[in-house]
């Protein structure tokens, strides 16, 4: 599928109500020689989209002058809207991967009213090879880009791996974790998650004599020093990886079925060497030595539910147990601790009045319905039918003046199967009021391409109102973003909370050039496979 945006020559900058009227799609054959987007989807590669923005008015003037005016906009409520780029916009090459579409793509988002981008920064990439030897050529590219369209930017820090694009970590990294796997969180199976590192290891010297956190310092100081002249005009934000997915939790349903309908209840990631032995000095510190052998020994696999076994169960398991409490008590200690040193790294690094650090907390809504909340437990949220686990997680973003992300915003609790008890509004209402306690400013973020209305219906509602956002990532671009099933959808979307403003500049003087007719070569051509 190929994607063309053709920006008319003939659009009268001043009327108020320029973006996105008069969006057309048609379809057009089309050889299937480039691919820039990938696409998991084969419908659409033997077509070609082209979607214009024309102006009503073609016989008006326009000023030829003020042409950087032309997507001004005031957002309603405060809202700022940012658009995801691809996860693979920078090849392992450091170079951009499908630059002629992403440009394209950038000036639609403009023309949209679009505040800016996200953009991914793999650890994987940007430091690559060895400990302390960085490119930044591939990411600073696509920064100025940015910067040159007039869109503002933020960065998301990833210091995790991704599946799909299979974006690894750092290969130095890799090598030292193929002969020291305790790097890594394991299960009590012994099946170790290479994603990111286990928390254990934060302050432990095991990355060529350096701690993660050091490693992470250094790498934040780097980019910051690369990024210097970009910082608190284009580079508005700066978002830490916490962990899987860049998320503030464990890797617990990492291995659950891709197939079931109703997720199971994960498991807890506390086998690897490092995090028994913090086990082992808990349990002695308390008194109980022998409670410091492992974790929960009643506690389901990865597919089971609640009520497979007795740990999570809603009448006399083991989670309320003295031995629970205490387990629970330590694991969400673990991964608070964690993503204090992680925020801490962050906010001392880029907190300024024009630039904000973030950080992501997952809304893991699974079995919410019972009274242990078994899915949360094993992500490492202490969050009970008895007990908010979430008040103790915002009090971390607040010590560190820190924004948070929660995403899932586009899901309602009518489109869950009732067999998993699921409440995903429930738990994102808890989790706003935690933070609306201590103070702490929530973006929002969606949890896949919204292919019907009642996603974009559940963002705005809970953007609107009373529950207030002051930022929103739309995730992500790319063939699906930009498809006929979509893209209208999403103009509407932002039509919705994006109001043009006039500016007194923007209006027409004496003096106007009169209009030139556009070439077919002069269009602007967003490519998605």
């Amino acid at each position: 599928m190929e994607v063309s945006v053709m920006a008319s020559s003939q659009a009268k900058i001043f009327r108020s109500d320029l973006f996105c009227r008069d969006l057309r799609f048609c379809c057009v054959p089309r050889t299937p020689s480039k691919i820039p987007f990938r696409d998991p989807s084969a419908r659409f590669r033997n077509s070609r989209l082209r979607f214009s923005l024309n102006s009503a008015l073609p016989s008006q003037p326009v000023r030829s002058d003020k042409a950087a005016a032309l997507s001004r906009s005031k957002p309603v409520d405060g809202v700022r809207i940012f658009v995801g780029l691809p996860l693979d916009v920078i090849s392992d090459c450091n170079t951009i991967n499908h630059a002629r579409a992403i440009t394209a793509g950038l000036k639609a988002l403009k023309l949209l009213g679009v505040e800016g981008v996200e953009l991914p920064v793999w650890w994987g990439i940007a430091e690559k090879e060895c400990k302390g030897k960085y490119e930044w050529s591939g990411y600073l590219a696509i920064a100025e880009m940015v910067q040159s369209v007039g869109l503002k930017l933020h960065v998301s820090l990833c210091f995790h791996a991704s599946e799909q694009p299979r974006i690894p970590l750092p290969e130095w990294v890799s090598r030292i974790g193929e002969s020291h796997a305790s790097i890594y969180y394991a299960d009590r199976s012994g099946n170790h998650f290479n994603g990111c590192l286990s928390l254990a290891v934060d302050e432990l010297p095991v990355l060529d004599g350096r701690t993660p956190v050091q490693v992470y310092q250094d790498f934040c100081e780097s980019f910051k020093s690369s990024f210097s002249h970009l910082m608190g005009s284009t580079i508005t934000g700066v978002t830490m990886s916490l962990g899987p997915d860049g998320e503030l939790r464990y890797p617990s349903h990492h291995l659950l079925s891709k197939n079931s309908i109703i997720p199971g209840v994960g498991e807890f990631q506390c086998y690897d060497k490092n995090m028994i032995n913090l086990l082992k000095q808990h349990a002695e510190s308390t008194g109980n030595p022998l409670w410091g052998l492992g974790g929960p020994h009643d506690a389901p696999n990865y597919d089971q539910f609640p009520h497979s076994n007795n740990f999570f169960k809603d009448e006399c398991g083991s989670w309320e147990s003295s031995y629970g409490d205490f387990f629970l008590s330590w694991y969400s200690s673990q991964l608070l601790s964690h993503g204090d040193r992680m925020l801490s790294v962050a906010s001392a690094a880029f907190s300024c009045p024009t630039v904000s650090a973030y950080g992501k907390v997952p809304l893991v809504h699974s079995w919410y319905r019972t009274r242990s909340h078994a899915s949360e437990l094993t992500a490492g949220f202490y969050n009970t039918a008895n007990r908010d686990g979430y008040e103790a997680v915002a009090k971390v973003f607040a010590r560190n003046s820190s924004n948070m992300i929660l995403p899932g915003m586009d899901l309602s609790d009518e489109h869950q199967a009732h067999e998993s008890h699921s409440s995903p509004e429930s738990l994102l209402a808890q989790i706003r009021l935690a933070c609306r306690k201590y103070g702490v400013d929530v973006s929002g973020q969606n949890s896949s391409i919204s292919k019907g209305p009642h996603g974009f219906e559940q963002i705005k509602k809970n953007m609107r109102g009373d529950k207030v956002i002051n930022l929103f990532m739309y995730h992500r671009m790319g063939a699906d973003f930009f498809s006929p099933d979509h893209f209208p959808s999403f103009t509407g979307f932002i039509r919705s909370f994006n109001q043009p403003e006039i500016h007194s500049d923007d209006l027409p003087e004496e003096e106007v050039a009169e209009p030139q007719q556009m070439s077919t070569d002069s269009s602007i051509e967003m490519q998605a496979a």
